[in-house]
């Protein structure tokens, strides 16, 4: 597309996981992530960057970002997913009941 972009960050988002509670759960699970936009870091409102694209408040609300470094592992990666997988699971289990 023609456009610089960092190929080490993503976001994720799962509506109804809100992004304050997955930063504590990756948190206590020793992950550092973040939420919002990386030019915004430090500010607790949605992403600037989520808005523009037109994704929806209740999906905005979930999102995370996943920065990888030069130190990090395939080790790294894959416990981040580990832990994803299992948030993701608790949460339908929660509202399945």
């Amino acid at each position: 597309n023609g456009v610089d972009s960092l190929p080490n960050t993503t976001c994720f988002a799962f509506k109804g996981l809100t992004a304050e509670h997955l930063l504590m759960a990756f948190d206590l699970d020793g992950i550092a992530i973040s939420s919002g936009a990386a030019c915004s870091s430090g500010k607790v409102e949605r992403s600037h960057v989520l808005v523009a694209m037109g994704v929806d408040d209740d999906l905005a609300a979930c999102a995370i970002r996943v920065s990888l470094g030069w130190t990090t592992t395939r080790a790294d990666i894959d416990r981040f997913i580990e832990v994803w997988q299992r948030l993701v699971a608790a949460h339908r289990e929660r509202n399945a009941a």
